[in-house]
């Protein structure tokens, strides 16, 4: 089955914010974009139009216009719109086994407060087993620098980053960008210390070295794979939020993991994702780590 990159919209001015993104990607990729949007007929407790046709009217209209907009800002790409006839979450979720990627609106509130992401996509973004990009919007315009480096976070062992540097690596591929790695490190605990942990301490030249052998490794494989992409390599003793949020300012896109967990309410993104989504100021991309 061919992929394509699916993003949902739905009139506000963060959806076509992140329509835009979503447009400019499909070309650097060279893959179709289809907009989605989900619509399914309630009854409604305030005097708007009640009869499911005048409201599907009104949801195919929206996705024309949103069509229509794109289409005039990105003339040679390959674009297709849907109407999903359910809720947003279960929708665009169910769109995703055709889709590269998600790409969903946020709004914008400024520098210091970040944004909010909402229930709805903080839902999707917990539930999707494709990578999901929550892109920022201010004033409607979404927030991504001209030029700058793809941001992304490695940790723990080659195989448990391997999802978002691979994701990281292509896309600074496709758009001629650099990556710029990053493991953030923290002094273990005392009750953590043990022989076998300070030996290989020990053997690599102290902690600072030992986290840098490990972010070294962790990128083979990807440097290898994408020996035209430039990388630097940034290893700092902090939170993994923290140091990621601190280099986000220069990035085209900030890359974090999220591994599939669940909580007494639904599935988690966890700390580090849900740090970089509110608080990023350039479009966040979250992938389900294996």
């Amino acid at each position: 089955m061919s992929r394509e990159i699916v993003a949902g919209v739905d009139g506000s001015p963060e959806s076509l914010a992140a329509a835009d993104w979503a447009a400019r990607e499909a070309l650097h990729r060279g893959l179709p974009l289809r907009l989605a949007h989900a619509w399914r007929w309630e009854p409604l407790d305030i005097p708007l139009a009640q009869d499911p046709e005048t409201q599907q009217r009104a949801a195919y209209a929206l996705l024309r216009e949103a069509e229509a907009a794109i289409a005039e800002r990105h003339p040679g790409l390959a674009l297709t719109t849907e109407l999903l006839p359910d809720t947003p979450v279960t929708a665009l979720l169910g769109a995703e086994d055709r889709a590269e990627l998600l790409v969903i609106g946020s709004r914008g509130h400024g520098a210091v407060t970040g944004f909010l992401l909402g229930s709805y996509g903080q839902q999707i973004i917990a539930g999707a087993t494709r990578p999901v990009v929550a892109v920022r919007s201010r004033d409607g315009e979404q927030a991504e620098p001209p030029s700058g480096y793809v941001l992304v976070g490695q940790h723990g062992s080659p195989e448990d980053s391997a999802a978002a540097l691979g994701f990281a690596f292509g896309t600074a591929a496709a758009r001629g960008a650099a990556v710029r790695a990053v493991r953030a490190w923290s002094l273990p605990a005392l009750y953590a210390y043990s022989p076998a942990s300070m030996r290989l301490a020990d053997e690599a030249g102290g902690l600072v070295p030992y986290e840098e052998k490990a972010l070294r490794e962790a990128l083979v494989p990807w440097r290898e794979r994408y020996p035209d992409v430039p990388v630097t390599e940034h290893v700092e003793l902090g939170s993994a939020g923290q140091v990621l949020l601190s280099g986000s300012g220069g990035a085209q896109l900030l890359v974090v993991g999220r591994r599939a967990r669940r909580g007494a309410v639904g599935p988690r993104i966890g700390s580090v994702a849900h740090a970089a989504l509110h608080l990023a100021p350039c479009p966040v991309a979250v992938i389900p780590q294996g």
